[in-house]
Formats: structure tokens, sequence, C-alpha cells
């Protein structure tokens, strides 16, 4: 969303935000009236492209309609763990992150208290990383990490020096780096990493108010470090991936139930001040998923 205030949004999935035009971004709610074939009244449905109001008239086409057993009724997690973050998450780490159980791998995920981190660090010890640490900007959410979420650790960013704190937290280096932020971070993380270890390239949100291209070019001496030592940096776009979502839904709701996943989320309520948190939400103000709830429902 971030990327659609730009003239150029960097990508073809995802189109600039139009002047005068209702801001969009991806939404739930409940159909009052149809003449779909696929819809009734009361089903809950999602939209990539949901606009910031009360009520709407939508193409029934473009629409996906949820079944609110997967998350307990709790709708918003659609929005977010048994969403569009979780996929990114799950399917960013299965198609490059290259884990292997029992093989003693330490990950390193950055911007980890938000949507997408939060989830990857829990997934990565699922799928069998020994060790996971991640970066995140303030003590309340590191305690948050280590004491909730099963991270091994974590480091505030803000307040330590990253470089110091991975060589004491990841001694035998970084295997797996799952990348929100890019820049000096990304950068320190990159140049403690191991012989053909594995970036999975989730966002670069450090880098949003620059005219850079994505994903932006590392600095020559790290670019120069992680041709050395064989380190992957591929692009990951989920939306490539259409053909692992329903499965992937199923896995993210089956661990959720099983009480491996655990799911956070920052809830504001009003339509008014979604620009607020908006904002919010820019500066670190969310611990897991950002929602606003426009409507008095927010579960079953």
């Amino acid at each position: 969303m971030r990327c659609r205030m730009n003239e150029d949004t960097g990508t073809d999935y995802i189109t600039p935000w139009q002047l005068s035009q209702v801001v969009d971004g991806g939404g739930i709610g409940i159909i009052e009236e149809s003449k779909h074939k696929n819809f009734t009244k009361g089903d809950f449905v999602i939209y990539f492209y949901w606009p910031w109001q009360t009520k709407v008239i939508l193409d029934g086409n473009s629409l996906e309609k949820v079944d609110p057993q997967l998350v307990d009724g709790h709708l918003s997690y659609f929005l977010g763990a048994i969403g569009m973050p979780g996929l990114t998450s799950l399917i960013g780490i299965q198609e490059k992150g290259h884990i292997t159980a029992g093989s003693n791998q330490t990950m390193v995920v950055s911007g980890a208290a938000g949507a997408c981190g939060s989830l990857a660090g829990q997934i990565g010890h699922i799928m069998g990383c020994s060790r996971v640490v991640g970066i995140c900007g303030t003590h309340e959410k590191c305690l948050f990490l280590t004491s909730e979420l099963g991270f091994d650790a974590a480091i505030n960013y803000k307040k330590e020096n990253v470089a110091e704190q991975l060589r004491e937290l990841c001694p035998a280096g970084v295997d797996v780096y799952f990348d929100n932020v890019g820049g000096d971070i990304s950068d320190t993380v990159i140049s403690q990493m191991n012989q053909s270890s594995h970036i999975i390239l989730c966002g670069q949100i450090s880098q949003y108010n620059k005219d850079v291209p994505y994903p932006p070019p590392l600095p020559p001496a790290v670019e120069a470090i992680r041709k050395e030592r064989n380190i992957t940096r591929e692009r990951f776009l989920v939306l490539n991936y259409k053909d692992k979502f329903e499965s992937g839904i199923l896995q993210l709701s089956q661990w959720f139930k099983e009480g491996k996943l655990k799911i956070k989320e920052t809830m504001i309520n009003g339509l008014e001040n979604m620009g607020a948190a908006f904002q919010s939400m820019m500066t670190g103000g969310n611990t897991g998923k950002q929602i606003v709830c426009i409507s008095e429902e927010t579960s079953l």
C-alpha cells in the first residue's frame, strides 16, 4: 500500500492510488445483496482492492468467498495470518528458504514483529530451523517475539549494535534470511550469512521512499560478499504461486487451530481513523497485522 502512494509503484501487479478516487486495499466484508450466482446474503468475501468505505457495490467475479470456520470466526485473520501475509511467509519460506529439518539452520527475520515477519519466524521453526532470531524496533516487540512467538532471540536495532548482536546470537552464521526491510540492516545480516545460504526477499520497507528499482541493488561490497558466498537473492512475488494458495490457507489454518501459529493483530476501530492507522503502521506502531475495522462486527 505504501508503494501505491508513488506515481510509479515499481510493480506490475498493483497500480498507484489516483487523486479524487476512493483509496483501496485488502479487505473483508459481508454480502448484503447479490445477483451473482456464487454469492448469497450473509456470505463473507475478501478482495485485494477493497475501497475504504462502509458500503460498496463490487463485481462479484473479483471477490473470493471465505469460510469463517477456518479462522474460528476471527474474520480479520483472512487479511493476515490466514490470508495474503500468511501465504507470503509460508510460500516464501517453502520456495526460497531451502530449509532442511535437522540440519541446524539459523534463520534471521527483519521486521520481525510485523504482519509477515511475526509469522515467518514461527513458520521457520515449524519447518525445521533450529534457531530463529528476529530484528525489530522496540524492547516490547523483542520481548513479544521471544516470550510469545517462540523466537530464540531478538535484536532491537534502534538500541543495539546489530552486527555485534548477530555475531553473539548466531555463532554458526546465518543460513536463511527473511528480509522485510532492506537497507543497512539487511547489509549487516548478509555480511554474516554462510556459504550457499538464502535470502527470502519479502519486502524492502526502508527503501520505499527512494527512487530505486525493486529489488534495490546492494552496495558493491555487500554484493561482492553475496556473489562470493553464492547467496541467493531472488525477487519473490506470492501472486506467482496462486496454485499453492488453497493448500497454503488450509495449512496455516491447521497450524493456527493446533496452537502452533500464534496470531497477533493491532486493531483500530473506525473509518475516520484509517489515515492515522496507516501512519502508525509506517512508523512501526503496529505489532502483527494492522487492521482497521469499519463495522461493529470484527468476529462471529
